[in-house]
Parts: C-alpha cells; sequence; structure tokens
C-alpha cells in the first residue's frame, strides 16, 4: 500500500460539481491499494497516517506532533495512479494497482481503521472510482510518500520527506 501525505491548512473534494469533502487544518491522505496489499498492510498504514510527527510543537521545534496530537482533521482520497509504472515509454501502466473490487475493499478497511482512531467527524473521504477534484492548500509545504511495501528486506515501511525547506538538522 502507498500513501501521499500532505500536511495543509484546507482541502476538499469536488465530484460533478458538488463538493463532497472538506477539511481544515489536518492532513490529505491520497491512498493507492496493490494487488498484494492485506489488512496488514492498511493496518500499518492507518497507524503512520495518525501517528506521524509533521507539526511543530509548542515552543516551534519542528516535527513533534501528529494529525492525533493537534486535533487536525483527515482527508482519505483514494488514488490508484500513485502505482503506476513510467519505466517504459510515456503512457503509465497500472498494472501495480489491484483490481477496483479488490482495492475497494481494502480501501474501505484501511479507512474504517483510521475512523476507528480519530474523533468522530474528523475523518473525510472522496468517491471510490469517480472523477474527482482534490484542492488543498499544503501547509509548508509538507508532503510525505509512505509505503508498506518494503523497499528493503530489514525495512517494514519506508518514508521519504518532500520538502524543500528541510535539512537534516530539522528532522530530529
Amino acid at each position: 500500500m502507498k500513501a501521499i501525505l500532505q500536511r495543509v491548512l484546507s482541502s476538499s473534494v469536488t465530484v460533478n460539481d458538488q463538493v463532497v469533502s472538506a477539511i481544515g487544518k489536518g492532513v490529505l491522505v491520497l491512498a493507492a491499494i496493490g494487488p498484494n496489499d492485506t489488512k496488514k498492510d492498511a493496518d500499518a498504514m492507518a497507524s503512520k497516517v495518525l501517528k506521524m510527527k509533521l507539526w511543530p510543537d509548542e515552543n516551534g521545534a519542528n516535527w513533534k506532533k501528529s494529525v492525533q496530537d493537534i486535533e487536525g482533521d483527515i482527508l482519505c482520497v483514494s488514488q490508484f495512479t500513485l502505482l503506476a509504472s513510467t519505466k517504459k515509454g510515456s503512457k503509465p501502466d497500472f498494472h501495480g494497482a489491484a483490481k477496483p473490487e479488490v482495492a475497494k475493499e481494502l480501501y474501505d478497511y484501511f479507512l474504517s481503521r483510521v475512523r476507528d482512531q480519530h474523533p468522530a467527524g474528523r475523518v473525510k473521504d472522496g468517491v471510490f472510482q469517480a472523477m474527482m477534484q482534490v484542492s488543498l492548500v499544503n501547509d509548508g509545504p509538507v508532503t510525505l510518500e509512505i509505503d508498506t511495501s518494503p523497499a528493503k528486506k530489514d525495512s517494514a515501511t519506508s518514508t521519504k520527506v518532500h520538502t524543500p525547506a528541510s535539512t537534516p538538522a530539522q528532522q530530529d
């Protein structure tokens, strides 16, 4: 399972010119399900989403508080295109994504795990398989990639940080 987490000041999802979900300060999660992903992957991803330290503390020290700590909002959006392969040619190959019926079941499970562990009303989502317009005001910007499929044998979960303002000294 792969996800992009974006620390946001606000985010929304629109389908057919109707806003279906909107959040304030929190995290936008773009989540993709692979063909070999399991409930264990969904559990690990839900835990990462809820516990990832994305905000500073009261003293301004970076990477100290999670979305749970700040009592922020979470907007989850299914996005199979995260699993595209672009190695050959100029057309993306989506064979790395699970079939829609399998993906929906596991995505719904992931969403339920996030909802089970965060205050009611603070977790929103998009519309599975719909053409969605996702709007956001990125805070930082802070954008992380999380993948439950280990890149190395000894790594259970990998995280890539994409923040131009971050330096290793800022990441405790």
